[in-house]
This record gives structure tokens, C-alpha cells and sequence, in this order.
């Protein structure tokens, strides 16, 4: 997809069953949101510290189905550490169902060396930013 890839510090999230897997990933998202009084979000260094709200993605992930969220959610807090501290660019285009979004696809290597995705939907009249899939190379 790209030629450089952001390498990742954080191991992908291991469980044997569904339930293990969403409880580790939902946990990493309430402690990010115990902090902030309003709605969850992470700087990123990519779009200079700014805001990437991540409630988007929790609504996206509840459509998919069991076997497809585990594969999902297992990159959850390798696509945070990504987010953070990524400044690798991303591959940019312009929604072709909303030509009101951009959107930005970055590219990830957890420790296990496994190549995943993380897509990133800004709306361009307002600027906001949300995480809206995690998706790793083999789908």
C-alpha cells in the first residue's frame, strides 16, 4: 500500500473466545474515555495532536459479524499506539459515498510482524476526525 510502514510497540489482543477479545478492546476504549467528560478521542501525531474520536468505530464494529469483529478487534490498541505516534503519511482520497469526507489510511505492523490497516474519516466542512475501521492485510 505504501512504502513505509509505522511499526508498532503494542501486541495484538490475544483470546480464544469472542467475549475475551471485545472485553480487553472495549476496556482500553473506557479508560480512554474516563478521561475526558465529553466524547472519547485521541491525539494524533499525524494531524499535529488533533482529536480522533473513536465512537464511530464502536458503531461500525456492532455491524460486523462475531468472527469478523475478533479479527478486528484483536489490532484495537495496536491501532491506538498507531494513531498516537504515527507520522508516516497516509494514503488520502475523498469519500466516494460522501464527497463531504476525506479519508486516511494508514499502515501498521504489529510486533508479531502482521500487517493491518487503520482508516481515519474527516469531515472536511467541520474538520473533525473518527476512527472508523481496523482491518488487517488479510481480508
Amino acid at each position: 500500500m505504501g512504502d513505509k510502514i509505522y511499526q508498532t510497540r503494542i501486541k495484538k489482543i490475544k483470546g480464544g473466545e469472542d467475549e475475551t477479545i471485545f472485553k480487553q478492546a472495549f476496556a482500553l476504549y473506557k479508560q480512554i474515555s474516563s478521561k475526558t467528560k465529553r466524547r472519547a478521542h485521541i491525539r494524533a501525531a499525524y494531524f499535529n495532536k488533533e482529536k480522533v474520536f473513536l465512537d464511530f468505530f464502536w458503531h461500525h464494529i456492532q455491524e460486523k459479524n462475531w468472527q469478523d469483529r475478533r479479527r478486528r478487534l484483536r489490532y484495537y490498541a495496536c491501532a491506538l499506539d498507531l494513531i498516537k505516534n504515527n507520522r508516516i503519511p497516509s494514503i488520502t482520497k475523498i469519500n466516494p459515498n460522501k464527497r463531504t469526507e476525506k479519508l486516511h489510511r494508514f499502515s501498521g505492523m504489529t510486533v508479531e510482524e502482521e500487517i493491518f490497516y487503520v482508516q481515519i474519516a474527516e469531515n472536511l466542512k467541520t474538520g473533525e476526525k473518527h476512527l472508523i475501521s481496523i482491518f488487517p492485510e488479510n481480508i
